[in-house]
């Protein structure tokens, strides 16, 4: 399991060679979705690329970002 962010300005920024490391992407935000198929449409093919809707006002490891995430993410795996 691994972390990146969308923006350039990112404490561990997303790149070609996470995505092709991944099997399966999450994203919190629909904006996010749209910004990592834009940037690495070759990359994503054979790709899960899931949007969790939740919005991205939470701060890292925020308790309640966690529980909802707990809830979210078992069902895609």
């Amino acid at each position: 399991m691994s972390s990146a962010g969308t923006n350039n300005d990112a404490e561990n920024p997303l790149s070609a060679e996470l995505i092709e490391w991944a099997d399966t992407l999450f994203v919190m935000e629909r904006t996010h979705r749209a910004k990592i198929q834009q940037r690495y449409r070759s990359q994503l093919k054979g790709k899960r690329l899931i949007c969790l809707d939740i919005p991205d006002d939470y701060d890292f490891m925020d308790a309640g970002l966690i529980a909802i995430l707990k809830t979210k993410v078992p069902r895609h795996l």
